[in-house]
């Protein structure tokens, strides 16, 4: 394939959404003449393939890069979800030729310490990042009870708006593949690696254009706070009824916001 001369946004999704995430925004990126490539991290909704062992952000964000070099994409937009936002930063930092642009949604990546304000502190959940990093526990606990582990999660985190049940459906049973939960673990069990992996890339901090987007109800303002520790132009960006998901939530807003920042920075 050659490389791609058309403006292209890779989408990456978080944990424990699927690419449906990004269902409202594609098809506006495609009217606006921008090419969306969706990837799926691996584990993230679906087996991994056999052989990766590594769930190392900083790991994961060279496999994507190398994976759309191979398909022709060089130059791209990054467009990141909660751990898809970790890996486009690290995208960006490693390779930061290669981006025009970074979007990250409802992320505050390892290492940075900034607070989540109090709309959010009382509807984002706090329980899930010791649960998954303690080791065998959800090993244990959570097989045969995917849809309150899962759902749980989903219904704190989207906030008072919360998602629709066809939603919440669709994600509990991607995630209850089997194969899923064991990798969506391995993101959590990574912590102190991607911790000095992050750390160590902000030594420089990127240039590439960053747009911060928070839900009101989630991270909010802390996710444009926690990138100013790591890029040097962020443009912040709350959608006040949106928890988790405001690619989902509040898609009218999101979208041209992000179409808006593309094309400034194509």
């Amino acid at each position: 394939m050659s490389e791609n001369r058309t403006p292209t946004a890779v989408l990456l999704h978080g944990w424990p959404v699927t690419s449906d995430h990004w269902r409202y925004l594609v098809p506006v990126l495609e009217a606006a003449g921008i090419t969306a490539v969706p990837v799926t991290l691996p584990g993230l909704g679906a087996a991994p393939e056999s052989g990766v062992t590594d769930f190392r952000k900083a790991a994961l964000a060279e496999e994507v890069r190398a994976r759309l070099a191979r398909e022709g994409v060089t130059r791209f937009a990054a467009i990141g979800h909660d751990w898809g936002a970790t890996v486009g930063y690290c995208i960006a930092a490693q390779a930061p030729e290669s981006v025009s642009g970074l979007v990250v949604e409802e992320e505050i990546l390892p290492g940075v310490d900034v607070e989540i304000p109090a709309a959010g502190r009382g509807h984002y959940p706090s329980w899930h990042g010791p649960f998954n990093r303690t080791p065998g526990l959800a090993e244990k606990l959570v097989p045969g009870r995917e849809a309150a582990y899962y759902g749980t999660f989903l219904e704190q985190s989207a906030g008072p708006s919360g998602l629709s049940p066809d939603t919440l459906h669709a994600y509990i049973k991607a995630y209850s593949t089997p194969g899923v939960l064991d990798a969506g673990l391995a993101y959590y069990r990574t912590r102190s690696a991607d911790v000095d992996d992050i750390r160590a890339l902000a030594a420089q901090p990127i240039s590439t254009p960053v747009l911060a987007v928070g839900g009101g109800h989630a991270m909010g303002t802390a996710v444009a706070a926690g990138l100013a520790t790591l890029a040097s132009s962020v443009t912040p960006l709350v959608l006040e009824r949106s928890g988790h998901y405001p690619a989902e939530q509040e898609p009218d807003s999101v979208n041209l916001a992000i179409v808006q920042f593309l094309q400034r920075h194509s």
